[in-house]
């Protein structure tokens, strides 16, 4: 069953090994489900398992109290924070959890990224902030995560790499791309001595653009 979402979930994966966000089974995706039944679901990649190795019936369904629903393998370690995102954020109905190189700078520095260019606040919805550490596969860790996030579609977790959402998995990995790059600009920025944010006021026009697209 949803043979179709796992297909999706399983090509965001290899979309995200292929441009390098991840090394080796690192990171996570996740997708929202309709269920007939009207369970909350969502089908995640498993631990462990090589992203080009992925076949639909390796990608576990879960229920939003993180039981097994459908599946063989051990869902990811990060399953209870993709839930308490996806509870969070109901709007938004997959997450993208990866370990770029930049991104992972900016955690282990736990420096928030400002608003930088226009295309931050319109897509993201300003600053990128760094979430408090906790261990990796805690309830802690999914709580930091989602306060970290706020209403915006990205967050640093620090000492670990970065989580987006989207509307489906291909916006949740455009924002997960466009947060690395953000975070190489800013580390470009900050190493040439001088870092220009946006203007405030710019900031306040382009986040009701934001507002009024991912609500």
């Amino acid at each position: 069953m949803w043979d179709y979402e796992k297909i999706q979930v399983i090509e965001a994966a290899q979309e995200l090994e292929k441009k390098g966000l991840v090394v080796g089974t690192a990171g996570n995706i996740s997708l929202r489900l309709k269920d007939p039944e009207g369970r909350e679901l969502l089908a995640i990649t498993p631990s462990g398992r090589a992203y080009d190795s992925l076949k639909v019936d390796d990608i576990v369904v879960v229920d939003f109290a993180g039981q097994k629903v459908e599946g063989e393998l051990k869902a990811s370690i990060e399953t209870p924070m993709h839930i308490e995102v996806l509870k969070a954020r109901i709007k938004m109905n997959a997450v993208v959890h990866a370990h770029p190189a930049f991104c992972s700078a900016v955690a282990v520095a736990g420096m928030d990224i400002p608003p930088l260019i226009d295309e931050q606040v319109i897509l993201i919805g300003g600053e990128i902030r760094v979430a408090e550490y906790a261990f990796p596969g805690t309830p802690e860790l999914a709580k930091s995560a989602v306060a970290g996030l706020g209403p915006r579609n990205a967050v640093i977790l620090a000492n670990h790499g970065v989580l987006a959402v989207g509307r489906d998995t291909r916006e949740a990995l455009t924002f997960c791309e466009l947060a690395e790059e953000l975070a190489k600009i800013y580390t470009y920025a900050l190493g040439m001595g001088k870092v220009n944010q946006l203007p405030a006021e710019s900031v306040e026009l382009l986040k009701a653009f934001f507002a009024a697209t991912y609500g």
